[in-house]
């Protein structure tokens, strides 16, 4: 994902040792896995994500939000990504929720957000996870998995 819609930024390595390097000097850090998409052989990518995060550094926070458009978006993302944006505007996202976000089904969003919290808490019981612009429903749903208002967006 980084490399096609974020052409010319710094590969996950170099802002995983760049986060690393910056806790060494004395900084609190935080991750945000946002947006979180759902492909064909999402769970290794992200699993992989999640182990060379908790590797090599200490995260306080580790945000967590899925791919939500307007649907004035999908005119900018073709403009802006051109045949690399299709692939996001071919995603199956559903009607729009309250915020007039079009999201993925709330099943999948729900299965997403489940893995990505067992994988961080297959390292540490205790990992402070947030949620961010997440359907009530779904918030609903994974109450008990994460801490409400630990978003990376609220200061806490």
């Amino acid at each position: 994902m980084i490399d096609c819609f974020e052409p010319g930024t710094a590969n996950l390595d170099e802002r995983i040792n760049a986060a690393s390097l910056c806790q060494k000097h004395g900084y609190k850090i935080r991750f945000r896995i946002d947006p979180g998409i759902i492909y064909p052989g999402w769970q290794n990518d992200y699993a992989d994500l999640v182990n060379k995060v908790i590797t090599k550094t200490t995260p306080q926070n580790i945000t967590l939000g899925m791919l939500r458009l307007l649907p004035g978006h999908f005119s900018l993302i073709k403009q802006s990504y051109g045949n690399r944006g299709r692939s996001l505007c071919d995603f199956p996202l559903t009607v729009p929720a309250s915020d007039g976000k079009l999201r993925f089904d709330p099943k999948q969003r729900i299965q997403f957000y489940s893995f990505l919290i067992d994988t961080l808490r297959s390292f540490d019981k205790r990992f402070s996870i947030g949620l961010c612009r997440e359907t009530p429903e779904v918030c609903s749903a994974l109450k008990n998995r994460f801490n409400l208002n630990q978003c990376n967006c609220i200061v806490w």
